[in-house]
């Protein structure tokens, strides 16, 4: 991580990022956090993820998001602490994102599961055979029922599918039965209401890619899940300020700040979504599962 700890720290004393202090007067910088963290991060991260190319991803993305060495870095830290222990790469892959969010004037790194993330980690159970979400376009072959002899089916037109109507997220388990949810355009847009940037961002540029995100997240609640995946749940969209290397002992009430405030900066995609959606219950949207 020494590498990482050096670029990082540059840029950050190019961007006149504010040094933040210890009790005893130290100066508290990026590299400061990012040397005192090195061992934790390298604990924290999975069998198949080395340091030294996670050091490489994090770096990529304070590249791509200058925005990110003008947070606190305690935020920062935060949020790659706690890819490092789900094992996600931030960035272009989709697992999650670090977003620069400005917190009541002080710029703050959120933590956003992305879509292809949650897929991940659902499927680490090792009890879901797959899992997908699509959107249903007005010329699409498109019926669904719910009971007994619930059924699902989807035939998308090859050409002039016209405008989308709805969106569903599948999902099929290892040992038989399945699972799915059905989001009218007007139920994404409820939760849509909830989000702080929903005129703005990739509500705007994105809805589609939001939507299908909402549809599985919707589902999430019956899926067979580790502590780990409804932990990232938990989190998501949130601010991260603990820096401890142990997910499973991590306490969202007392290390977690929810965001009240605005992006940064504009992203596209996964990268800035900001809904504020609350936690699916039974009866929420339409589900279906079916175990055999």
């Amino acid at each position: 991580m020494s590498e990482l700890a050096g670029k990082i720290a540059k840029r950050g004393r190019a961007a006149s990022s504010p040094a933040r202090k210890t009790g005893g007067g130290a100066p508290r910088t990026v590299y400061d956090l990012i040397e005192q963290q090195k061992a934790e991060i390298a604990r924290a991260l999975p069998a198949h993820m080395t340091a030294d190319r996670f050091a490489r991803i994090v770096l990529t993305e304070c590249r791509r998001t200058p925005n990110l060495l003008a947070c606190t870095p305690q935020s920062l830290l935060g949020a790659v602490m706690l890819s490092a222990q789900l094992g996600l790469e931030p960035g272009p892959l989709g697992h999650c994102y670090l977003i620069p969010f400005r917190n009541k004037g002080v710029l703050e790194v959120q933590w956003i599961l992305g879509y292809r993330g949650m897929i991940d980690l659902a499927r680490r159970s090792g009890r879901i055979e797959s899992i997908v979400a699509h959107d249903v376009l007005e010329n699409d072959e498109f019926d669904f029922e719910y009971g007994l002899d619930e059924t699902l089916r989807h035939r998308p037109a090859l050409a002039g599918r016209g405008e989308a109507i709805a969106y569903y997220a599948l999902a099929r388990f290892s040992g038989g039965g399945h699972a799915f949810i059905v989001l009218s355009r007007d139920d994404v847009e409820q939760y849509r209401g909830r989000s702080k940037a929903k005129d703005s961002g990739p509500w705007v540029t994105d809805y589609d890619a939001m939507a299908r995100k909402t549809a599985i997240r919707r589902l999430a609640p019956y899926l067979p899940l580790t502590v780990e995946a409804a932990h990232a749940l938990s989190v998501d969209e949130a601010v991260r300020t603990d820096l401890g290397a142990e997910v499973l002992e991590f306490q969202p009430a007392g290390d977690v700040i929810d965001v009240e405030g605005e992006p940064a900066a504009e992203q596209s995609e996964e990268q800035a979504d900001t809904s504020a959606e609350a936690p699916a219950v039974p009866g929420d949207g339409q589900q279906s599962i079916t175990e055999t």
